[in-house]
């Protein structure tokens, strides 16, 4: 009986290792086409369509690409280095995300839980009805149901981006308050003294898109979920992505505020003038934020600034079965599970039709119709001031792209991951 036993679970075993390895494909580079990729980047510096980028390449989580390209300070001729630092602002989610489902897996949150649970601000929350603007003030319907985790972390909640908000009544209302910290601290680029709890319990007084669960609208989200994971680690977001997942994963140059002894690395945001790259500089908030003003504010959706080595590491854990080197970050299910589509049901908008998983956008079989690239269950995002990732199991690669510019279009990013795949052979 212990022998047929012991054979049966083997055979369970067995089984389990070829599920989770059934759709991954053994590939391989071609070194000529992949090195179209330096031919791109130092092309569209030529053309003067980027002042230089940093950017990295890995397959089976081995880095096959680490190189810097180009002037990163106009002023003074000063090059990118590939262990610079740059703001990724949305690239946070993510981490933050993954720091949510950290909770999750201990048994404190669930995802379906109502966020008035645990921020009783949000109690009646309710969707814009009517907005005046000649003074900003607007009523509104009660909302037909409550906004969870889960909603927020897909951003199906109803809230809204503030400055980046179609609807420009509920940007006006948005901004209605003269607080600093409603324009500055809410877009996550903050050097004001002001704690991100108070921002999201002067946030939640804001109306709704729509109600939670019916449509996906890019939002602050994340940002709750920081404030959410303060509430239950007993911790500042800070802290407790250092403790669970910067220490764990080596990640020695992710931080909300640099430390004095790598300020000097922080890459400065570019834009261009009268065809010549310059300095930006934003009305709306400091773009050295990272370095300067009162460093109090932690933004789950937007504060970080790493480096493409900080951030492989991170993403290589997906590559991992939820692994970095010998430690589990997380479970296997929850690696599975964040590369399934949580928007299945919800309303689509025809301009933005995505995938989303529990951490960022996700590759979907029908997005090939479109022109996607990669293997379903991607992972992928990118960051205001110009970064991009993607993480691709089936392949078992990753692309982390970062420049660091604003107010300008162009489509170098997109093009990495073309060549990539275009590189890939058996």
């Amino acid at each position: 009986m212990k022998k047929t036993v012991s054979i049966l679970v083997i055979i369970l075993f067995i089984g389990c290792q070829k599920t989770n390895d059934i759709n991954k494909i053994s590939i391989a580079f071609d070194t000529d086409k992949l090195n179209q990729i330096e031919s791109l980047i130092n092309t569209a510096i030529s053309k003067n369509e980027i002042p230089g980028a940093v950017l990295l390449i890995a397959k089976e989580n081995k880095i096959v690409l680490n190189k810097a390209f180009g002037i990163k300070n106009p002023n003074n001729g000063e090059k990118y280095k590939v262990d610079d630092i740059f703001r990724i602002a949305s690239m946070t989610k993510a981490i933050t995300s993954l720091g949510i489902l950290k909770l999750w897996e201990r048994g404190l949150i669930g995802l379906d839980e109502p966020i008035e649970k645990y921020i009783p601000e949000f109690k009646g929350v309710g969707v814009l009805n009517k907005f005046n603007p000649t003074d900003s003030t607007f009523t509104t319907k009660i909302s037909r149901k409550k906004i969870t985790i889960r909603n927020l972390i897909t951003h199906t909640s109803g809230l809204g981006y503030g400055f980046i908000d179609g609807d420009s009544s509920i940007r006006s209302a948005f901004f209605k308050e003269k607080n600093k910290f409603m324009p500055y601290g809410v877009l996550g680029f903050s050097d004001e003294d002001v704690s991100i709890g108070e921002a999201i319990k002067k946030m939640a007084k804001m109306p709704l898109h729509h109600n939670p669960g019916e449509k996906y609208t890019y939002s602050i989200g994340i940002d709750v979920l920081g404030y959410l994971i303060e509430i239950i680690s007993g911790q500042t977001l800070a802290e407790f992505l250092k403790k669970e997942i910067f220490i764990p994963l080596e990640m020695k140059d992710t931080f909300f505020y640099l430390p004095d002894e790598k300020k000097d690395r922080l890459v400065p945001v570019l834009t261009k003038k009268e065809d010549k790259w310059v300095i930006f500089n934003d009305s709306r908030f400091n773009v050295n934020y990272p370095i300067e003003g009162a460093r109090k504010f932690y933004s789950g959706g937007a504060g970080l600034s790493s480096t493409v080595e900080d951030y492989f590491k991170f993403l290589s854990i997906f590559l991992n079965n939820g692994k970095y080197k010998n430690k589990q970050i997380i479970s296997l299910p929850t690696n599975d599970l964040i590369k399934r589509d949580q928007l299945e049901k919800i309303t689509r908008n025809p301009n933005l039709d995505l995938g989303h998983g529990l951490i960022s956008g996700i590759t979907r079989q029908k997005d090939f119709l479109n022109g996607a690239t990669g293997g379903e269950g991607t992972i992928f995002w990118g960051g205001y001031f110009n970064t991009a990732y993607f993480s691709d199991s089936k392949y078992g690669i990753i692309g982390i792209i970062y420049k660091q510019t604003q107010e300008i279009s162009e489509s170098t990013s997109e093009k990495f991951r073309q060549i990539i795949y275009g590189s890939l052979k058996n």
